[in-house]
């Protein structure tokens, strides 16, 4: 069966596959996911984050060692946490794969109801080697601005980390994984405060401080909003946009710009 994907076609009968990133686009907007997903416009690309990417890299190869011997790393025993392991599946680096989910192999379920193929690409998963249960593991980076911060997910966006992980959870279970409702938010910090040289010989060495973040996985919003999701793509017109998207305000103000005398000094 040929797939379905890009740009949603009514009459397509194949499942329509939709990854972790636009579902999360719908709950950001509607109207922006409508417009790429049903009216296929395609919204500015943002710039790679190339130093996330190498991080994510370096960790995934730091934990492969551990998988491929089974043993726990050293940075889990340090914590009291050497009863996981990082979890070894033929499949596993196809679930990693977030660009081609929907392939065979790689990390996606279909919901029926709605014609829906659900999926996208995880970090890494740990399995607690006593109870069995899988954990999904996502991996961040960040540069702290002050010293001695605390990372935690109580900033307003970081709620979208959570849904990533309370989706990817979902989707593991739904292919008949027994999938725990912890999950992990492993951070590497780059520490600017450090008094260790930046600069040496050949090379040049940032320090990155750790955090490792249980989350309590909440997935009661997934089926309402995939309801949802479908219900817009059939819609026949645009929904409204979020009060708080962007690119939202950015059309409306450019339909009806502000008056010179509602905006001091802007064209100055």
């Amino acid at each position: 069966m040929p797939r379905h994907r890009g740009v949603y076609d009514p009459l397509n009968s194949a499942p329509y596959e939709l990854s972790r990133s636009r579902i999360e686009n719908f709950v950001r907007c509607p109207a922006c996911f409508y417009m790429q997903q049903a009216e296929g416009i395609k919204f500015p690309d943002i710039p790679g984050f190339n130093i996330n990417e190498a991080t994510d890299v370096l960790l995934k190869k730091h934990f492969g060692k551990y998988r491929t011997n089974q043993t726990s790393p050293p940075f889990l025993q340090a914590l009291g946490l050497d009863h996981l392991v990082p979890f070894q599946h033929e499949n596993f680096e196809r679930w990693t794969d977030s660009l081609h989910f929907g392939a065979d192999g790689r990390m996606h379920t279909i919901v029926k109801q709605h014609d829906l193929k659900i999926g996208g690409g995880l970090d890494d998963v740990w399995q607690n080697i006593q109870t069995k249960e899988l954990h999904i593991v996502d991996y961040k980076s960040t540069s702290q601005k002050k010293a001695g911060r605390e990372i935690n997910l109580d900033d307003p966006y970081k709620s979208a980390y959570k849904r990533q992980m309370d989706l990817y959870v979902w989707v593991l279970r739904k292919m008949g994984f027994d999938v725990s409702d912890i999950g992990y938010f492993l951070y590497v910090d780059g520490d600017r405060f450090t008094d260790r040289d930046f600069l040496v010989a050949h090379e040049a060495l940032m320090v990155f401080k750790t955090t490792l973040i249980a989350y309590t996985v909440n997935t009661r919003w997934i089926e309402p909003t995939l309801a949802d999701i479908k219900s817009t793509l059939d819609g026949a017109s645009r929904p409204a946009h979020a009060q708080a998207c962007q690119y939202g305000k950015f059309l409306a103000d450019a339909q009806d710009p502000p008056k010179k005398n509602d905006q001091p000094g802007l064209f100055s």
